[in-house]
């Protein structure tokens, strides 16, 4: 088999601003739960600090099961206000109204965190805001989900009211025991087993202002968000940019080099000759995301391998198939298979 592995993803270390004390208030040991993840607590005084996004989602797990708390990280995001998040809060904190501010932290949240998704899907009369950590390393990720739509819901709240809820919460992850707790925490309907994590709102609610609204220092804010994640090689981004449009675009049908330069405003082959020059091309980046995405999917247990091979944008199944034997030695039915999580 094959054992390559997703490049390394991180996450700004502000997303975890108030841990330690947090930690201590539902008694437990922060020193002993940072250090089992592979956290080393001076990282957390650093915000800008990039932490490995793979022992981010650790310490919640840990901190679940060593403070008794099963809804650890569902009660860390439910306390957690916006400004505490860094430059994504501020993003969103600084946007003229709701719609601008969910906006420009999606457009931003790559550069906050990497190996993951953030979307805002608008339809006709309703939104919904999709969060899904996609890094195929890391397998065990309920505690972050939780929180993260807890800070996504308080930050929206900011414009809304703090009495605001959402009209559905929806969750990847079976329900919990204490799930009732979930309900009462968002003040909402919640779905577990989804497909999605994800904020379901009236679409309406774009228009409303944002009471902290500051051009001048959004404006700073996007500036410094894309200098911050690379900033010894702003070139780079242009591949972020890329993988992050991959991502967020296989499930809609096929992607091609013109329709991804088409969205960064570029020539198809300005694109390609950039790519050129970091050592790269569209083909390869698409390979890298499809094999990423491809160990994510299949750990749903529940999504067929015809789903899983749309979802990628592959048209047909076959063609998925002959990837992933050239990326892992065998078949997507037999890598789910060694992970227990075979399908019937």
């Amino acid at each position: 088999m094959n054992n390559s592995s997703p490049s390394t993803a991180g996450v700004l270390a502000s997303a975890a601003s108030g841990l330690v004390e947090f930690i201590a208030l539902q008694g437990g040991d922060a020193e002993r739960i940072l250090g089992h993840s592979g956290i080393d607590p001076e990282q957390l005084r650093t915000p800008t600090l990039q932490l490995d996004l793979g022992q981010y989602c650790t310490v919640f797990e840990v901190a679940a099961r060593q403070t008794g708390n099963d809804n650890f990280g569902l009660r860390f995001g439910q306390q957690f206000k916006p400004d505490s998040l860094g430059l994504l809060g501020y993003v969103g904190l600084c946007s003229a109204n709701l719609g601008q501010a969910l906006h420009n932290v999606v457009r931003m949240f790559p550069y906050h965190q990497q190996g993951s998704i953030l979307q805002l899907i608008e339809r006709d009369d309703y939104c919904r805001l999709d969060y899904q950590v996609q890094h195929g390393a890391i397998a065990h990720k309920r505690q972050d989900a939780e929180l993260s739509l807890g800070m996504f819901n308080n930050l929206m709240r900011q414009a809304l009211g703090p009495s605001w809820a959402p009209e559905q919460v929806l969750f990847e992850h079976a329900p919990p025991q204490a799930w009732h707790e979930h309900c009462k925490s968002f003040d909402a309907p919640v779905l577990f087993n989804q497909s999605r994590n994800a904020l379901v709102f009236p679409r309406r609610l774009l228009d409303t202002p944002m009471p902290g609204r500051d051009p001048k220092l959004l404006a700073l804010m996007l500036e410094a968000m894309p200098q911050l994640s690379h900033p010894h090689d702003a070139r780079r981004n242009l591949t972020d940019e890329v993988q992050r449009l991959l991502r967020e675009h296989l499930g809609n049908g096929l992607v091609s080099l013109e329709g991804i330069a088409e969205y960064l405003r570029l020539p198809a082959w300005t694109l390609q000759r950039r790519l050129a020059d970091q050592g790269t091309s569209f083909s390869e980046l698409l390979d890298q995301v499809r094999q990423q995405l491809a160990t994510y999917y299949l750990q749903q247990s529940d999504l067929a391998i015809s789903e899983l091979a749309l979802q990628l944008g592959y048209s047909e199944i076959s063609a998925f198939s002959r990837a992933f034997r050239r990326w892992f030695s065998i078949s997507p039915q037999q890598w789910r298979q060694h992970q227990g999580l075979s399908r019937q």
